[in-house]
């Protein structure tokens, strides 16, 4: 199949967005299907409110429609709400398209922490957008409750994760020379990620916050005790988290945590809160632990047998990630159905 993937999240932002689609679009074209990422590389952009490291892509609406004419796919797909995702959006709308969407981001909490927005606002913006779509695609049962309770429909469906269990997996290697036990965490460092609570806790030994974004500098000035030593990536990532103890996940707002699954490759037990994002990812008393209590979820994660991770984690890979991807599209009736009316509502 021709499968169109639209994504205003993509390189160089490093985040669970940006690692699914890489790993599904690598996947899609070993399985056989000729893959178009429409994505901000290459293109006028500017950079998000807040968030200066994701740029927006701008008039491109003529551009993109010339080169989905060209590609003529049989899929079409909006992982993203943003410039990009809209743009498509409206392309297919005008054309009678059909395409299918995914919700990665909850957005409506990540606004609401930066902006007096009614969270109503948001929600109601989400749903008139995905709205539109065949199937909306989500990564864990609770966030597909979630976003039905929301009014969202029947049309939204499970798109799991994978992990490239070959890069992430148990090194011997020692990285750290702090106290211990070492406590983690990966990812972007950003006020919806809840890190500040994590290095708020009276734990012993070292805290490790790894990767980068607009929080970093004030926790560090504002935490010196703490251990930031920016972004790592791949094999060096993966001696980080080895060298751990537990890996704590304090975010209250994700709709997976795609690197939960990448610490427990690498043998790390999850101390986290039982809320959406973890509740799906972690076996609570196998390879992890999930309490209100994020304190007290650390020091019970501290006994859990490391080779329980790593054998879960085995279990879940890109490959039939991407085959349930693949599961979900549905056939965007390119060109024969095309209409050039904008639909009512639009």
């Amino acid at each position: 199949m021709r499968i169109a993937i639209a994504t205003d999240a993509w390189s160089p932002q490093i985040n669970g967005v940006v690692t699914s689609l890489r790993e599904t679009s690598e996947e899609l074209r070993r399985q056989g299907h000729e893959v178009l990422m429409i994505t901000p590389e290459g293109r006028r952009s500017i950079p998000c409110p807040t968030y200066p490291e994701i740029r927006l892509a701008l008039l491109q609406g003529r551009r993109i429609s010339k080169e989905l004419d060209a590609f003529r796919p049989d899929c079409i797909h909006i992982a993203t709400e943003g410039t990009l995702g809209l743009s498509v959006r409206r392309y297919c709308r005008r054309r009678g398209l059909a395409f299918t969407t995914a919700y990665h981001t909850q957005f409506p909490e990540y606004i609401r922490q930066r902006f007096p927005i009614p969270l109503a606002w948001t929600v109601a913006a989400l749903r008139w957008y995905h709205g539109a779509g065949s199937n909306t695609m989500v990564p864990t049962r609770s966030i597909k409750d979630l976003l039905q309770d929301r009014g969202f429909g029947d049309n939204v469906v499970i798109w799991s994760r994978g992990v490239q269990t070959e890069v992430f997996r148990p090194v011997s290697e020692k990285v750290y020379e702090l106290p211990r036990p070492i406590w983690i965490n990966v990812g972007r460092v950003a006020v919806e990620k809840n890190i500040e609570h994590f290095l708020q806790l009276d734990l012993p030994g070292s805290k490790v916050i790894i990767g980068d974004g607009p929080e970093r500098m004030r926790l560090m000035k504002a935490y010196p005790g703490c251990y930031f030593p920016g972004y790592k990536f791949g094999s060096e990532l993966a001696a980080h988290l080895s060298d751990a103890d537990v890996f704590v996940f304090p975010s209250k707002t994700d709709t997976y945590g795609l690197v939960m699954l990448e610490a427990m490759a690498c043998g790390l037990p999850i101390a986290a809160m039982p809320v959406t994002g973890p509740i799906d990812v972690v076996r609570h008393g196998v390879t992890g632990i999930l309490d209100h209590d994020l304190g007290r979820a650390c020091r019970a994660a501290l006994v859990l047998d490391r080779t329980a991770c790593r054998i879960y984690a085995e279990s879940r890979s890109w490959r039939n990630s991407t085959r349930e991807f693949v599961s979900h599209l549905v056939p965007s009736r390119f060109p024969a159905a095309a209409s050039h009316q904008v639909a009512a509502g639009d």
